[in-house]
Order: structure tokens, then sequence, then C-alpha cells
């Protein structure tokens, strides 16, 4: 659950006198603007932003996302990997109708009999934006880095532990595994230029990948300029291979809240607005010029426990409350909590009540404990369960531990995440209600991930999208996934280590029977919720809207009920079409047509998502697609 502190921007100066223009050279006609012929080093992000509002059609995102890095090997925040499914291709993507793999810079992929080695073929003809063809040598340079440099593997490393060797022949990639490997056709990995990389960034760690622009990429749009909490903008790729996109410039507006972002959709400064509250849902229905969506949430919100603050090996720091190691007491406070009574109130009725790790559209993985298990609202169980764990209460009705220290824990949420303010204020009143004393801390997601990783809180808020394929999210709770030493980032939630879901883990990441691997993964949900330590409080809907003045049309993932933001792919901003402009079906569906060689693969091993739409069901990507994962 920790969000890493933002790494300092470093380039060493010999790279950027030697490198910046093999960093900058997209040329003006792959550029597609008229300043782009002058040297990117010297055009100020003003100039690019300028440029990009003034020519051509443009659509402006609000956001009050953060970008922790724009380096597709340090991001590990929601926004920034958006942006780099935007920006550079990966082997395989996800068809917009239920998410089965099909082809990207992969156009087919084999296996070896034992399933041990992947041979990928990659597409012909591809470019990158400045003008070098994109070859298996920039996929096999990608990977390699991820697996010998720690800092390459900060994003994205789960994918390649299990590397043990990847070679160039011919046009293909070869991937020899050191076990089999579930997810070889969900490697939600970015593979960059080797040309530019290899010869010009100093230290994978400190580069941001944010200083020199446009930057060379593959995918449907180019990154052209940034501008910390105020802009980022891209260009559409005229040359890429499934096709130029409908709008020529992608803004992203930065805003300080959902509010000035609802605010600047009425007014017409920007286009479209995604992770609306309810009250704002509501608020821009009906109204002129605006239309609304609601999907299954692909996310799902959770109560993280710490369990006590420990290192890959072990050793013990942070301050959390000792009191919840108790399995007892993390049981209680889930019974403590009116789970329906926030779907109700904060999320306004637009989500259901949670369960399993695994949101319910993919309901291939998603697991729902049964009515005799469910932490549903109960304070006299969580009363009896306290009461047992030693935990008394005294004439005020506070209770104090076998120490003879009162039980008062600490909430932590974040600012940017409206849920969190309002669910404290819940969460305090019903832990009271059992003898628990609580105080609430709200910040900034930098305080928050600070906070996190010193290990210095006791309950904390937390939110993940899930990819098709649940393997990041699951990995996250590992013992290894803890942080190599105190105070260090790191991916996980908030230090679980438990060897038998270690095992389960271990178990499903080999099983390439969808029914078997479904199976495991279910088992490592029911894990997860008995021991209370990561909770599922609700899976919410995702709520967008947009200016149907300015977007004619684009498509959702999946149809015909999905979401614009946060798709497994670009569907949504590569097929957008401005008002007026012909609009000839689904351009995304007519894209994800390929790959039919390799079907009884795909059905093998991605299992496609079921999508259950309507009576409650419900979406969640990141990242990270987990990439993940992607957390906010």
């Amino acid at each position: 659950m920790p969000t890493p502190t933002p790494r300092r921007r470093a380039f060493a100066l010999a790279a950027v006198l030697a490198g910046a223009a093999a960093l900058s050279a997209p040329a003006a006609a792959a550029a597609g603007r008229a300043d782009a012929a002058r040297p990117a080093a010297v055009q100020s992000p003003h100039v690019q932003q300028a440029a990009s509002a003034s020519d051509g059609k443009t659509l402006t995102v609000a956001t009050n996302g953060s970008i922790d890095s724009l380096s597709p090997f340090l991001a590990q925040r929601a926004l920034p990997t958006a942006v780099h499914r935007l920006m550079y291709d990966f082997l395989t993507n996800y068809d917009t109708k239920d998410d089965h793999a099909i082809d990207a810079l992969a156009t087919k992929w084999t296996t070896s009999p034992d399933k041990l080695t992947w041979t990928f073929t990659i597409r012909d003809g591809m470019k990158w934006s400045d003008g070098q063809p994109v070859t298996a040598d920039d996929v096999a340079w990608t990977y390699n880095l991820m697996m010998t440099n720690d800092d390459a593997a900060t994003a994205n490393g789960n994918f390649v532990a299990n590397f043990s060797k990847v070679a160039v022949d011919g046009n293909n990639v070869v991937i020899t595994l050191k076990q089999a490997q579930s997810t070889m056709l969900a490697l939600d990995i970015p593979v960059v230029p080797k040309h530019v990389w290899d010869s010009h960034v100093q230290d994978i760690g400190k580069f941001n990948n944010d200083t020199q622009f446009p930057v060379v990429s593959d995918g449907p749009f180019i990154l052209t300029g940034y501008q910390k909490d105020q802009y980022l903008t891209l260009d559409a790729n005229p040359n890429y291979w499934r096709g130029k996109p409908g709008f020529d410039h992608l803004v992203f507006k930065f805003y300080k809240d959902a509010d000035a972002e609802v605010e600047a959709l009425k007014k017409g400064e920007v286009d479209f607005v995604y992770g609306l509250t309810p009250a704002q849902y509501d608020s821009l229905k009906g109204q002129s010029d605006i239309a609304t969506n609601k999907a299954p949430g692909k996310r799902f919100y959770a109560l993280a426990i710490n369990p006590g603050a420990t290192t890959k090996d072990g050793q013990a720091f942070g301050d959390g409350n000792p009191a919840l190691q108790n399995q007892q007491v993390r049981q209680a406070i889930m019974y403590a909590i009116d789970t329906k009574t926030l779907v109700a109130k904060t999320l306004g009725g637009y989500g259901t009540v949670g369960g399993g790790y695994i949101p319910p559209i993919f309901g291939t993985y998603h697991w729902d404990p049964d009515a005799s298990s469910a932490y549903s609202y109960n304070p006299d169980k969580a009363n009896q369960l306290l009461d047992a764990a030693g935990y008394k209460k005294g004439s005020d009705g506070m209770r104090t531990g076998p120490d003879g220290k009162a039980l008062t824990l600490r909430i932590l949420g974040e600012t940017n995440r409206p849920d969190d303010t309002q669910n404290a204020a819940y969460l305090t009143e019903w832990l009271k209600a059992v003898g628990i004393g609580a105080t609430t801390s709200i910040v900034d997601q930098g305080k928050l991930g600070d906070t996190e990783t010193a290990g210095t809180f006791d309950l904390a808020f937390d939110s993940w999208t899930v990819n098709p394929d649940p393997d990041y999210v699951l990995s996250i709770q590992l013992c290894d996934e803890r942080p190599k030493a105190a105070g260090k980032s790191f991916a996980g939630d908030d230090f679980i280590c438990d060897k038998d879901y270690d095992a389960l883990y271990q178990k499903q990441i080999t099983e390439y029977d969808p029914a078997a691997r479904a199976d495991d993964v279910k088992q490592m949900e029911q894990k997860l919720y008995s021991d209370a330590y990561i909770n599922v409080l609700y899976y919410a809907n995702a709520l967008e809207a947009y200016r149907s003045d300015v977007i004619g049309s684009w498509d959702k993932q999946p149809q015909p009920e999905g979401a614009y933001w946060g798709q497994d792919g670009y569907w949504a901003f590569w097929s957008a079409k401005p008002a007026g402009a012909a609009t000839p079906g689904s351009t995304a569906a007519a894209a994800s047509s390929k790959s039919d060689s390799n079907t009884g693969l795909v059905v093998g091993i991605v299992v496609a998502a079921v999508v259950v739409l309507g009576g409650g069901a419900f979406l969640l990507r990141r990242r990270r697609t987990a990439t993940a994962e992607e957390r906010e």
C-alpha cells in the first residue's frame, strides 16, 4: 500500500549534451505540429502546451491524480500508468469486449510442449516516433534490463522475476522460464526504444523521462510536455500502426480536487472528468452538452490493518499497535463496520458491498464469503471477539489491553480520495461503539506514502485497480514484497507475510488450467479475508462525464456497458472522434480482432473476464495492470 515517494530528477550532464537530440528526436512530420522542427531541448513546456492547444483538435482531461514518475520502469501510480499505455505498446493487449489477449507488438506466439519457452513474433513495419524501426531487440533489451537492474524492476519486475533468459531470434523474442508462468499473455510491460535508453540514460533509478520533449515512443500518442501539477500534453502519433487517433492532441489538466474539475467541465474548460463522487455525478446528469456514464468498477476499496511493519528479512520497525497482530482484534474491527451503510451513504448506492479481493466484474476469479463467515455488521460479535482477546471495557465503555493501555487506533486516509474523509467519520463512530478509540489523519498522497513506508499507522484506507489477470494485486501481498530495509518504499499493502498464502501464489502462477488456477486464486482470497489484514469494504461504480459537444464518440471497455477511464489498453482515447466527425461504429472492436491462430492458447492461459452487469456487479485497472497495478 505505500505509495513510493517521487524520486529526484537526475540526468547526467554528459547524457544531456550527448543525448538531447536522441531523446527529442521526432521530426516535425511525426509530431504533426508547426514548432516541432525546433530542437525540443529549447522548447519550454509552456510553448509546447500552447502549440498543442492551438493546432488541431484537442481533448482535455481533468485529473487530480499525481505522477510519481514518467519512466515506465519507475511509475506505480494510476495516472502515469495510464499515460504509459497511451505512449508505449506491450507485447499483447486486451480486447475491448471481454479482455481476452489480442495482438499488439507481437502478432503471434507459440510455446514449447512444456510451456517453458515462449516465442513471440514482433510486428513488421512499426516505427518509433523518431523514425527508427521497432524491433525484437527493443523488447529483449527492456526485459533484460528489468531482470538485471533493481531500479528497472521497480514498477513491473514481478512479470520478469521468473524469466531465465530473453533472447532474439530474427524477428522473434524467445523467453525461457524457470518454471511455468500463467501470465505470459498478460505482460503489462511498456517496451522502450533501446537506441534511446541504452545510449543516453545514465541512471535508471533517477531518470524520470520528463525533461526532454517529445519523448520517443511507439504508441498512439507521443508525450510532448509536462509541468508538475499543472498539465501533461500528448500529440497523436500519425504513424501508429492501428491508425492515427481521432484527436490531434490530448491534454491532462491538473486540479486540486474533483469539485474544481466538475466546474471546469461545466464551463467547457475540460472535456472529460472521471472518479466522480455520487453527488457530483448526479449534479451533471441532464446538463446541456454533457453526457454521463456509470460503469462497473474495476477497483476495490479496502481497509488495511497494519500487523506490524517488518522488512523482507523479518526486522521489525515502525510503531503499529501490537493489538493488531491478534487475529481476533482484526476480525472484531471488521464486524464493527457497517459496509451496507458505506455503500448507501458514501457511494450513494453506486456500488456493492465488498467481499473477495478480486472485484465481481472478473467473475472467473471473484470469490464471495458464504453467509456464515461473512463480516456482516455485528457489534455483538465484535464485542465478543474483543473480550476473548483480553481487551476489557472500562466504566467509560472504552477498552484497555492486558498491558493496561487504552486500545486506540490511528486511521490514515488520503486527501484526493473523497471517500476517505467520510468513511473515517463512520469508522470512528463504529469503533467507539465497541470500545475502541480512534484518531484520524487525512493527508496528501505523498505524506500518506511516507507514513505507510515508515510503518507509522494502524489502519489505512486503500484502493487498487485490478487487471484482467489478477497476478499483480495478488503478488503485492507476498512476504518478499515487504521492503528490503526499514523505511524503503515497497509495492505491498501492509507488510503481510503468510507462508501459506505464498505457497498458494506459487501454485496459481504455474497453473495453466483455467479452472484449477481460478480455484487457487479463490483460496488466496479466502485466506486474505479470514486473516483480516486487507479488507475489501466495497466496489464502487466508475462515475464519469464528458462534453458531448466536443467528443462525438469513443469506445468503452468492456462493451457495451464499460468505462472510458482506466481501461486495459488505450481504446477510449485512441478511438475518440470529435463531435461532428464520422462515427462508423466501434473502431476499437474492429481493431481488436487478431490472434485467431492463438485462440487455444488464449483460452488456456488468460481467462476472459466474466462481466456481470446490473444488479450490483462492477468492474475495477492497474495496473497495473496492475499493472498493474495501479493504486491511486
